[in-house]
């Protein structure tokens, strides 16, 4: 029988939880070698239930995607202790499979379970994604992948420590298959660390109030946000509406790739079916089941902010994925672009949604992490990888204008900060710059993108991209404009040079001096740019946002008139 609990001491324990989490994020941040950790924050820590592995309390640092995977990598787990038939305390998972636990393979998974009393109370987790796992690319985002093994290194479940003792032999394999083994050590030990730490604090926090007081306020907060879950559903009006859009292909062929959802609401429930998405395709914009439910969480969660990060927020919510469809694609398909796939699912429920609350909705962002790797060796022959994600326009809102140059909105994940790659790789960044009239118009209109322009200083190196919006903009709501497309170049002997698929291309060349450049989106616009005040398009152009010819183009000539 559940244990009631009253409000005040669930706030403190609510609390008391995400500050484990917190904790442990921090923890990592701290302790991590490869900059997309300890400066991008592409990690994250969380307390999952001991039965389910639904997710029970998440740090607020830690990257929205990874609150409804890490519930899959959890399960993935649960089934294989069960197998095993031998879980004790101490032990500790360790795995990178992205069709067990969603995302793709560069996010290495720690599981652990914790145990108060003798009994299993609940599980600890960490993810954090390393620099480098193997496969046919640096940095793994290889575009031209047709099945996982031309990735990354798969590493399934397995026990990297047992009853408190780790098995060295796991951390071999792991280290003699990546290419830069300093920094998987260093990340290793700071998830490990970050785990010791969760134990503690709960060590300290069930000693406080007990087990089955602390046990009583997880179930009442899943209670709670169900709740909470269907009353905001209850207030939108009954519906069903539709949404397209596309990626502009696999890597492989250059086709479209059509991704559409149909968001329903009756009463105090939601479908979202993605009936009529493509099917799973050659190259690597697939991806798994469980990253295709968890990105559907994190556009209800941008939805209707004030819910709470755990399972329950999900009851009320039936996410139908066809069979077949790049969505669910089955191991061992490629899944390293899925950051594009669930940008592009984000979109389409954001257009969707904004047909039945456009209130509640802000148009789309720039839609692609533009994952760049660029990688060689120094004069005295050890290797050097520099990979990175870049930044675009958010979306225009009810509220106001989108954010110029954000990180993307499936994560907390901030850009890594040009000085630190600098001074990490033989790079020097020529261009760092806010791009002109790459936003959607509208009466709010999008944030803008930005301009990157890398110069190579070693000898030679080797660029791969793994980019989308290519060919299709961001668009805008409610009456907004779209955005610019993405664009990406390179700099050879006779001049520069567009890829052919223009968002993805392997295998590019480069020489001392020579330099790579993108381009990145805005965001869309929000409402008709017919209502945007001249005052803040005379702003924007006495800013350098926009061009004096531009501005008059989309907006008219009033803002001549205004004076600054």
């Amino acid at each position: 029988m559940t244990q009631d609990i009253d409000p005040i001491t669930l706030a403190v324990l609510a609390g008391r939880m995400e500050q484990i989490a917190d904790e442990m994020d921090a923890t990592l941040f701290r302790a991590a070698f490869n900059p997309i950790i300890a400066e991008a924050h592409d990690a994250s820590h969380g307390l999952y239930h001991a039965v389910s592995g639904d997710t029970l309390v998440q740090g607020k640092s830690g990257l929205p995607i990874f609150v409804g995977v890490m519930s899959f990598a959890v399960k993935a787990v649960i089934d294989k202790a069960a197998e095993n038939g031998d879980l004790e305390d101490g032990d500790i998972y360790i795995f990178n499979d992205a069709h067990l636990g969603g995302t793709h393979l560069s996010d290495m998974r720690l599981v652990r379970p914790y145990f108060h009393d003798g009994k299993l109370f609940c599980y600890l987790a960490s993810v954090g994604h390393w620099h480098d796992v193997g496969g046919a690319v640096p940095g793994n985002y290889n575009p031209a992948a047709t099945d996982a093994f031309q990735e990354a290194f798969v590493l399934p479940p397995v026990r990297l420590a047992k009853a408190g003792k780790v098995q060295t032999d796991i951390i071999d394999i792991l280290m003699r298959n990546t290419r830069l083994p300093q920094s998987a050590q260093g990340d290793l030990n700071g998830q490990l660390g970050a785990l010791d730490l969760g134990k503690k604090r709960l060590d300290e926090l069930l000693a406080e109030y007990g087990a089955d007081t602390v046990r009583a306020a997880l179930d009442a907060l899943q209670d709670r946000a169900e709740t909470l879950m269907r009353t905001e559903l209850t207030d939108l009006p009954d519906g069903r509406w539709e949404a397209e859009d596309f990626l502009d292909n696999d890597g492989i062929t250059d086709t479209p790739l059509p991704i559409k959802v149909a968001l329903e609401i009756k009463g105090d429930q939601m479908l979202l079916d993605f009936t009529g998405t493509a099917d799973r395709c050659a190259g690597p914009v697939n991806i798994a089941l469980p990253t295709a439910v968890a990105t559907a969480y994190v556009a209800i969660k941008h939805i209707f902010p004030s819910l709470p990060a755990n399972a329950g927020v999900m009851r009320p919510i039936e996410v139908k994925i066809p069979e077949g469809s790049l969505l669910s694609a089955p191991f061992p398909a490629p899944v390293g672009g899925y950051t594009e796939t669930i940008l592009r699912m984000v979109d389409v429920i954001f257009s969707a949604a904004s047909q039945a609350a456009p209130d509640r909705v802000v148009a789309n962002a720039y839609g692609t992490i533009n994952a760049l790797s660029i990688s060689g060796k120094r004069a005295n022959g050890q290797p050097w990888v520099m990979f990175s994600f870049y930044g675009g326009g958010h979306g225009g809102s009810p509220e106001g204008d989108g954010l110029n140059h954000g990180n993307a909105p499936i994560s907390t994940a901030t850009i890594p900060p040009m000085e630190i790659l600098e001074s990490a790789y033989p790079v020097m960044f020529k261009q760092w710059a806010l791009r002109p009239d790459s936003a959607g118009a509208g009466q709010h209109s999008g944030g803008m993108g930005a301009t990157y322009e890398i110069e190579v200083l070693e000898e030679s190196a080797t660029a791969f991209l793994f980019g989308e919006r290519g060919r299709f903009a961001p668009k805008g709501v409610a009456g907004g404009g779209d955005a610019a497309l993405n664009r990406f170049e390179y700099e050879q002997d006779d001049g520069w040079h567009a890829p052919p698929m223009a968002s993805k291309m392997v295998g590019i060349k480069l020489q001392r001096g020579q330099s790579v450049r993108l381009d990145t989106p805005g965001g869309g616009g929000y409402g008709a740019p017919a209502n945007r005040a001249a005052a803040d398009v005379a702003r924007d152009v006495a800013g350098g946002l926009l061009t004096p010819d531009y501005a008059t183009q989309t907006y008219g000539p009033d803002w001549k008139e205004v004076t600054q």
